[in-house]
C-alpha cells in the first residue's frame, strides 16, 4: 500500500464520504470498508498505515475486530483510533483495554480526527527508528541497549520495573494507557502483578524525577499518561 494509507472501518454512507474527501485532501489514501469482516480482511491484505474503526457495524462488531487485529503478529502493530458514538467512560476504557491506540467520539471534526492520526504515524516513526538508540524527551535521556535513563544530565537510578514503566510511557508520550494495558507493556521477570500497583510504581517514579514528576499525568478514571 502507498505511504499514508488509512483503513475506514465505518457502515454510515454520509460520515465515509465526508471522511474520505477530507482525508484525500490531507494527502492521506482512504480505503474504506462497511463491515467489521471486511476491515478485518483489508487490514490482512493491505496492511494499512493507520485503521479508524467504528464499534457498530452489521457483523462483527469493532472491538472484536480490534481484538483480532491486536492479536495477530501481521496486524499488531498497526495504529488503531476507535471512532465511535458510545462515549461513556466505561465505553473508551474497554476501547483502549481492547489495543486501540486512541479513541474519538462521534460527532467530530475531520481535522480533529486528522490531527490524531498524524500524532499515530510520528509516533510510530519514532518508536521505530529509537527502539535500539539513544532516545531522548524533555529533560530525559534514555540507553535502552544499556538499560540506563538520564534526568537533566544526571544519572537516573530505577528499578527495572520502574525503567520500563517510564521507558514504555515516554516512548509513547500524549497516549493514555489503562493500569490494565501498562502491566501487560512492562511486565518482564519480577513483573507487576496487579494494576492497583502500577499506581505504587507511579508513585516511586514521581518522586525520583522530583520537580520533572509533572511529566506522569493522571487521567481521571482511565490511568496515565506521560506528557507530549
Amino acid at each position: 500500500m502507498p505511504k499514508n494509507s488509512v483503513l475506514l472501518v465505518e457502515d454510515e454512507e454520509d460520515i465515509q464520504t465526508l471522511l474520505i474527501y477530507n482525508l484525500s485532501k490531507a494527502g492521506f489514501v482512504p480505503i474504506a470498508v462497511e463491515s467489521g469482516e471486511e476491515g478485518l480482511q483489508s487490514a490482512l491484505e493491505k496492511r494499512p498505515d493507520v485503521i479508524v474503526l467504528d464499534l457498530m457495524l452489521p457483523g462483527m462488531d469493532g472491538l472484536s475486530v480490534c481484538r483480532a487485529l491486536k492479536s495477530n503478529d501481521k496486524t499488531s502493530d498497526i495504529p488503531i483510533i476507535i471512532a465511535s458514538a458510545r462515549g461513556e467512560e466505561s465505553d473508551i476504557i474497554t476501547g483502549l483495554e481492547m489495543g486501540a491506540d486512541d479513541y474519538i467520539t462521534k460527532p467530530f471534526s475531520p481535522k480533529v480526527l486528522i490531527a490524531r492520526i498524524k500524532a499515530l504515524l510520528r509516533r510510530s516513526d519514532r518508536q521505530s527508528s529509537e527502539q535500539d538508540s539513544v532516545f531522548r524527551i524533555h529533560e530525559l535521556e534514555f540507553e535502552p541497549s544499556r538499560f540506563e535513563v538520564r534526568l537533566a544530565g544526571s544519572d537516573l537510578t530505577l528499578t527495572s520495573n520502574q525503567y520500563r514503566l517510564l521507558y514504555f510511557l515516554s516512548l509513547n508520550a500524549g497516549r493514555v494507557f489503562t493500569r490494565y494495558q501498562i502491566v501487560n507493556a512492562v511486565r518482564g521477570e519480577d513483573y507487576i502483578v496487579t494494576e492497583r500497583a502500577i499506581d505504587v510504581q507511579i508513585v516511586g517514579l514521581r518522586k525520583k524525577l522530583g520537580q520533572y514528576s509533572d511529566y506522569i499525568e493522571t487521567i481521571r478514571g482511565i490511568g496515565y499518561r506521560f506528557k507530549g
